[in-house]
């Protein structure tokens, strides 16, 4: 096979890996396996971990490539999404939705049939939430599009919590209503500051629909009540010292950021506020983990 049939096969690879949304799936998986290692006393069984995470995983690149095909044309007129693999013609929409079909096919198999039916059926339930209720309908149709359908995004822990127990217990909704309160205000930092394409693109983001100032109050005043949420593991004695001292620092820096965007708004501080919030989260479930093995409690 010549080098140029190489660097052809290797190109289209890299096309399909977009669409997939590498840094999007990593953090899903991530605050899913964090809810595995939650959910047992010790360490998970290693292959259902390993298995349950790569159903996840799959299922996640699935609906991420969906999510693509649906938004092609609003992807097509937006800076940040242009480039992607549809609008700039790196592979079709017939494409897309065979390798969209087969992630999440591959996926949702892998968890009924490998670690359990729940697990698997949690998952098509969260699929459907993001690649059609979000994608299809919400997202064009409100804009507490982010509110309502962060319920799907938040899914990722308690996916993890039933793949090593069966069930789905108060700790994992806890681990859902971190992240659920997390969303709006990540989300929102991120439309402010690309609000004009969100205006182009005609999706009622909440910035354009509602002002800068408005968005603002509901940045600060949803990360007042993320910082009341992260604040539970604490209360029903599932985290100790280790998560104290991390969840203040981190509590207090994310509303010192929020209040000085509410006090003087400008595009690079909802920048930096969007890039701490990705830091947050991972952060935040990093310290849960730490906190679970290493931690006395309170």
């Amino acid at each position: 096979m010549s080098s140029l049939a190489l660097n052809k096969s290797d190109w289209r690879l890299r096309e399909f890996l977009e669409l997939t949304k590498p840094r999007v799936v990593a953090m899903i998986v991530f605050t899913a396996m964090i809810g595995m290692f939650l959910a047992a006393p010790g360490l998970p069984d290693p292959l259902r971990f390993l298995v349950a995470s790569l159903g996840i995983a799959l299922a996640t690149a699935g609906a991420a490539a969906c999510n693509c095909l649906a938004e092609r044309r609003i992807d097509a007129v937006m800076a940040r999404t242009r480039a992607r693999p549809l609008p700039r013609g790196g592979v079709s929409p017939r494409e897309t939705a065979w390798f969209a079909a087969t992630l999440a096919g591959l996926g949702l198999g892998l968890l009924y049939w490998w670690v359990n039916p729940l697990t698997a059926w949690l998952t098509a339930f969260t699929f459907f939430g993001y690649a059609v209720v979000y994608t299809r309908w919400l997202k064009p149709a409100t804009p507490q599009n982010i509110v309502i359908g962060g319920a799907s995004g938040a899914m990722p822990p308690v996916l993890g919590w039933a793949a090593m127990t069966g069930g789905v217990g108060h700790e994992a909704l806890l681990l859902f209503l971190i992240i659920y309160a997390w969303t709006p205000p990540h989300f929102w930092a991120l439309a402010l500051y690309r609000r004009e394409e969100y205006a182009r693109a005609g999706l009622p983001m909440l910035p354009v629909t509602h002002g800068e100032h408005y968005t603002l109050l509901s940045i600060l005043l949803y990360t007042g009540i993320l910082t009341a949420v992260s604040l539970l593991p604490l209360a029903v004695g599932m985290s100790g010292w280790i998560y104290l001292a991390a969840v203040l620092v981190l509590d207090a820096y994310y509303l010192q950021l929020a209040w000085r965007l509410f006090r003087g708004y400008s595009d690079a501080l909802a920048r930096r506020a969007f890039a701490w919030s990705i830091r947050y989260l991972g952060l935040l479930f990093a310290a849960l983990l730490l906190d679970h093995f290493l931690s006395l409690p309170i």
